[in-house]
């Protein structure tokens, strides 16, 4: 596998594409949470926002990952995280499952 040089005029840093516990980090930060929380204070302060569980861009929505984490409280944050890690994970997998999945994991693009 060959991996193409980075272009000589660009000085632009690349784009990381923050998906999962990532991402969901982001908007923690951005909604001020704080800890211990219920799971309705974080729908209050976050929203119901898309959150992107891979690279591709799909998402669940933050409402539908609280509700299968299946939790009502978090006493901090890494147990907030360590709730919704598998849900992402399950989707992941669930994605890369599906016929459409298998299709483009043989495709190169």
């Amino acid at each position: 596998m060959g991996v193409r040089p980075p272009q000589a005029n660009d000085d632009e840093e690349p784009e990381i594409i923050a998906f999962g516990i990532a991402a969901l980090d982001e908007y923690l930060e951005q909604g001020n949470v704080t800890f211990p929380a219920t799971d309705e204070e974080l729908r209050r302060a976050l929203g119901d926002p898309d959150i992107p569980y891979d690279a591709k861009g799909h998402t669940i929505s933050f409402g539908s990952a609280l509700e299968r984490a299946g939790r009502e409280r978090f006493e901090n944050r890494q147990q907030f995280m360590n709730a919704l890690h598998p849900v992402f994970e399950a989707e992941r997998e669930r994605t890369n499952n599906s016929f459409v999945g298998r299709v483009r994991s043989l495709l190169p693009f």
